[in-house]
């Protein structure tokens, strides 16, 4: 352990984007030298990213809990991240302190430039007590190291996260078993075992006990070693959902006989097999680093939670055998437009492992989930966007699950569930009159609301309810179409054009409606209360006015042409607040990385720049592109613009920085924008590879003169899926002026 002050100034006067010594040891093969989980952990405004340790969609998650990343102190650490934002469970901390009932409130003081963060390993200093943490993951375990000073005493401290009974129990002064209950119900089981015995105490209601074992709510406990115990001791462990024998048994088939260092090097090796299925040539190191760190962050989540051909369900409260992977952790109102769409591309085995577990929720639920969590579909945000990833993957040729099942779940939730926002259940009055008139009724200003279900927070957001449900009624009908049943794809078909129920031709915006047919005079800008909701959703009309990616054309004609298409997309970017960003962002605190009326941080917008091709004007996208990733993506901890939503944001950054990207899930078209690297090379499953080349290629060199695909001459800025899977080459040249005629099909 290093002791000299000026050894550790030497070693850690860098810049944030260069680790010290300790941390270039762990820095990874290939391109995983470029992933930094630290970018984006300081949010805009709202949430920020999180750097998490995990190997690529799995279960065993972990990220020291702090206020902010911006704090120089840590509360605790996790034996188990159990969602994304929604908690965790059975916290731990090392200390050199004699242990007292404050001793669990403490917190564990540290240096950030002493910490190291990589996916697969994690460690820091915790600087007043001279302990050094690490820690490895395996996929229901983890390895947690702790170097303490050689001299004095040495105490772990055990504790819950959560509100419900737990306990503790130590086996001989080594061994632990213990469980927590997450969410109300569900019990989660630990299995660990202790590189040295120890002395054991623990807690209920504030008073210390000898006792090995304890249990209820708020119980804690602690093992202390003597000064004679090894400075470095392990805690190896494993969890479950199904039982604590099942803990057991994950620990004794990931970890046993396993040492730190292997674990460690397995972990490495997954990301290193992840990460480097996409190389990128040129472009600048910064580039790199934004583009790969967000190719890891695109495989944070789903995570597969079977444990040996078996898994815990929320959805019905039951353990269920499977031969398949069994996925939780899904928010479709984020990942929908993005992070699913470039899995189909990476990994369609695991996609359709993900879409299967979607049938298997609807089995057991009764109903297509939304975003599908640990404990049951956790009803966030509006629309029923799970019918696009399904209408996305068929059309991709991704089978391998009940595609008759998942048309049975779709239509049921665009025929029976309730469309309200952040509601699960039956429809109610309010869903019949949107299948009777064919928009979501809102409100006139001041008045009372007359539905008791509507969420008093979330209001009825009846613009985005129905240009959402338009988008969803679109992909049931298609999905329809492609199965031959022809009067559900009358039915639906016709519902998906609502969107122009709520055209106003005057202000032309989509505005909201009363039931009386009456529009609800509004400022499209600014009005709705907070976050827009009782019209829109997070974001403003000037964000909503683009929500029809299923059928731009109708969009296109609702303006009256491309060219007035192409004038109010200009209109957007260059259009001012009309107030103070203070009293703008006081408002509207999810519209952030703006750029006029555009929101690059939140995930309505990412579509949008992208429209420019469906005009006469494709090099402003390859404009605006450049621009919003040069400016709202940057390799340091302020680098992620908005929320970004366990992989929704990152992967419009993996695609958009690649040259390409899917306006319109449900349709296996891409779109061409204007690549960062001079090379980028895809290893598909299928042994082939998709290439994009861009001569040329440079932060000048940002427009496209010319373009070929598989050798031919290209000048359309569109290309298939079925061209990018089998192993395409799209070539451009590039070059420092736009070329103004290039895409626009002549």
């Amino acid at each position: 352990m290093i002791k000299n002050n000026s050894i550790l100034a030497f070693l850690f006067i860098c810049s944030f984007s260069v680790f010290g010594q300790e941390a270039q040891e762990f820095a990874g093969k290939g391109n995983l030298k470029y992933v930094d989980p630290r970018i984006g952990n300081v949010g805009q405004l709202l949430e920020p990213t999180r750097p998490t340790v995990q190997l690529p969609n799995q279960m065993m998650r972990m990220f020291p809990q702090r206020s902010n990343y911006l704090s120089d102190q840590i509360s605790s650490f996790p034996l188990l991240v159990v969602s994304h934002r929604l908690g965790e469970a059975f916290s731990m901390k090392p200390s050199v302190k004699d242990v007292a009932s404050a001793s669990w409130k403490e917190q564990m003081a540290y240096d950030h430039d002493l910490e190291v963060t990589r996916p697969w390993y994690y460690s820091t200093y915790l600087i007043d007590n001279d302990i050094k943490v690490e820690f490895t993951p395996g996929k229901k375990s983890a390895i947690y190291r702790f170097e303490f000073p050689k001299k004095g005493d040495k105490h772990i401290l055990f504790d819950l996260y959560n509100e419900g009974v737990g306990s503790w129990k130590f086996v001989s002064g080594k061994e632990l078993y213990a469980t927590e209950t997450y969410h109300d119900d569900i019990k989660i089981y630990l299995y660990g075992v202790f590189s040295t015995a120890g002395k054991v105490v623990t807690v209920q209601d504030q008073q210390i006990s000898e006792s090995n074992s304890v249990e209820g709510k708020g119980v804690k406990s602690e093992i202390s070693f003597p000064e004679s115990a090894p400075s470095s001791i392990e805690f190896r462990y494993a969890v479950s959902y199904i039982s604590a024998a099942q803990a057991r048994k994950n620990f004794e088939s990931e970890l046993k006989d396993k040492k730190f260092s292997t674990l460690m090097a397995d972990a490495e090796s997954a990301w290193d097999k992840n990460i480097n299925q996409i190389q990128v040539e040129g472009g600048t190191e910064s580039q790199k680093r934004s583009f790969y760190t967000a190719l890891y962050r695109s495989q944070e989540r789903m995570v597969d939670i079977t444990e040996d051909h078996q898994y815990y369900s929320g959805f019905d409260k039951k353990i269920h055998q499977s031969d398949r992977p069994f996925f939780v952790d899904d928010w479709t109102w984020d990942t929908y437009l993005a992070l699913h769409p470039l899995r189909t591309i990476l990994n369609p085995a695991i996609e359709e492992d993900m879409l299967n577990s979607y049938v298997q929720m609807y089995t057991q639920s009764g109903w297509m989930p939304t975003f599908p969590v640990l404990f049951g579909d956790h009803a966030c945000m509006n629309g029923f966007h799970s019918s696009i990833l399904f209408l996305d993957a068929y059309r991709k040729g991704l089978r391998h699950y009940d595609v008759a099942k998942a048309y049975e779940g779709m239509k049921k939730n665009a025929d029976e569930a309730t469309m309200l926002p952040w509601k699960n259940g039956p429809k109610t009055d309010l869903d019949d009159f949107y299948y009777k008139n064919g928009y979501f009724p809102a409100l006139q200003k001041g008045e009372a609301e007359t539905n008791k279900t509507v969420d008093s927070w979330e209001k009825r957001q009846p613009v985005a309810v129905t240009l959402g449900a338009s988008y969803d009624d679109w992909a049931v009908g298609q999905l329809a179409k492609d199965l031959g049943k022809n009067s559900d794809f009358n039915r639906f078909n016709a519902r998906s054009k609502n969107y122009k129920n709520l055209w106003d031709k005057d202000s032309q915006f989509f505005m909201p409606k009363d039931s009386k047919g009456n529009w609800v005079k509004i400022d499209p800008k600014f009005d709705g209360g907070m976050g827009g909701r009782d019209y829109y959703d997070e974001n403003n009309g000037w964000t909503y006015l683009w929500q029809v990616q299923e059928d731009v054309s109708g969009l296109i004609g609702l303006m009256g042409g491309k060219k007035n298409f192409e004038n109010r997309l200009d209109q957007l970017f260059r259009e001012s607040l009309g107030r103070s960003r203070y009293e703008f962002n006081a408002k509207f605190p999810d519209a952030t990385g703006l750029v006029g009326q555009y929101s690059m941080g939140n995930e309505p917008s990412f579509h949008i720049p992208y429209l420019y091709n469906f005009t006469d004007a494709p090099w402003k996208t390859q404009k605006r592109i450049r621009f919003l990733l040069d400016v709202w993506f940057k390799d340091n901890i302020f680098g992620i613009p908005g929320d970004e939503d366990g992989g929704g944001m990152s992967a419009f950054v993996v695609f958009s920085s690649m040259g390409f990207y899917p306006v319109t899930p449900g349709l296996p078209v891409y779109t061409i924008g204007s690549p960062l690297f001079e090379k980028t090379t895809i290893d598909l499953p299928n042994g082939k590879q998709f290439h994009v080349i861009a001569n040329h290629c440079s932060v000048v060199n940002k427009y496209i003169q010319s373009a070929k695909f598989n050798g031919q001459p290209l000048n359309v800025p569109f290309f298939t899926h079925d061209q990018l899977v089998a192993g395409g080459k799209l070539e451009l040249e590039m070059g420092p002026m736009p070329n103004k005629s290039w895409g626009t099909g002549q």
